[in-house]
């Protein structure tokens, strides 16, 4: 068995928010490599999501951040199966990290299953006629289009957006190590951003 430094179990844990005993078991299982244990514990919280996504989120917690200066200010929805893990500081502490992450980034959708038809079919026009005006072959336009709609995905949506702490994470690789951390069903129900004179 590897030995593995507690101090790169610890880096480990701040980077994911995943459990002592998660980390290490991580860790061990990548040989010590950190990119690998990062990976090892997103999987662990995508099989949970998947095993429990028909589960009903009837708990949850309602958290407020604002910003210093009072001219900016995130209300956030998240909702997960019981009321003992909405109580954790780990639920908390996650609540606000992406109140934090909203306000900085402003992004206009959840995920992007959750972006309105005539959004994207704006979207894809502007591509279009933008690609046909540089005399793109039509036959890659649509390749391109595709391209193009992933980053407006990546820019917009909370979920598809690098974490503003750590950028070597998307807010839904963060979200799915609380889900394995904690071990049931979570969602980012709703946000709303409120900004003076936006």
């Amino acid at each position: 068995m590897t030995k593995i430094d507690l101090s790169l179990i610890q880096q480990l844990r701040e980077m994911t928010a995943a459990g002592m005993m998660d980390c290490k078991k991580a860790l061990i299982e990548a040989n010590g490599d950190m990119e690998k244990a990062k990976e090892i514990l997103r999987k662990k919280g995508a099989a949970i999501s998947q095993k429990r996504a028909d589960n009903a989120t009837c708990e949850g917690l309602v958290h407020a951040y604002i910003h210093p200066g009072a001219n900016l200010g995130v209300l956030i929805e998240i909702d997960c199966e019981t009321d003992f893990v909405a109580r954790t500081d780990d639920m908390k502490k996650f609540a606000h990290d992406i109140c934090m992450h909203i306000a900085a980034l402003n992004p206009r959708f959840i995920s992007a299953a959750k972006v309105d038809q005539a959004t994207i079919e704006k979207e894809m026009l502007e591509y279009r006629e933008q690609l046909v005006a540089q005399n793109k072959p039509a036959q890659i336009i649509d390749k391109i289009i595709e391209g193009k709609l992933e980053k407006y995905y990546e820019e917009n949506c909370l979920l598809s957006q690098k974490f503003v702490k750590d950028d070597s994470l998307t807010v839904g690789d963060l979200l799915q190590s609380l889900v394995g951390k904690l071990g049931e069903k979570i969602i980012i129900y709703r946000f709303v951003r409120f900004e003076i004179g936006a």
